[in-house]
């Protein structure tokens, strides 16, 4: 197999929002957030309209699910010597996680979402 791809790095395949693609090639001990300043940092210059003002919004998304900073691709098991697709889209903060979705919310005071006791009912809306 000659993909090109060395037996102990990750390809790493970035979709924008606007459809735009680049290859970047990754060592499974390079974090999301990792990436994410490499990208920045390495900004292909077909991409000057989505350029974004800092590496810290660029966000990583596997398989639907965002990537938090600290996660390596070896966490994720991706395979080596291959490429692997991912979306890369600048946002400011990521969903929290169901479990502290409330915590956050508290500092504003006023919450934005449905806090619901109990099993979720149609009929009592």
């Amino acid at each position: 197999m000659s993909s090109g791809v060395p037996a102990d790095m990750i390809n790493l395949r970035l979709i924008l929002v606007s459809g735009k693609t680049k290859e970047f090639l990754f060592s499974p001990n390079d974090s999301a957030a990792d990436i994410a300043k490499h990208v920045y940092d390495n900004w292909p210059m077909d991409w000057e309209e989505e350029q974004v003002s800092s590496p810290n919004i660029l966000r990583l998304i596997y398989q639907g699910r965002f990537l938090h900073g600290n996660v390596t691709l070896g966490a994720l098991k991706l395979p080596f010597g291959k490429t692997t697709v991912m979306h890369l889209v600048a946002r400011e903060t990521l969903p929290e996680p169901n479990s502290q979705g409330q915590r956050n919310r508290e500092k504003t005071g006023e919450s934005n979402c449905c806090v619901i006791d109990g099993p979720e009912d149609e009929s009592s809306r």
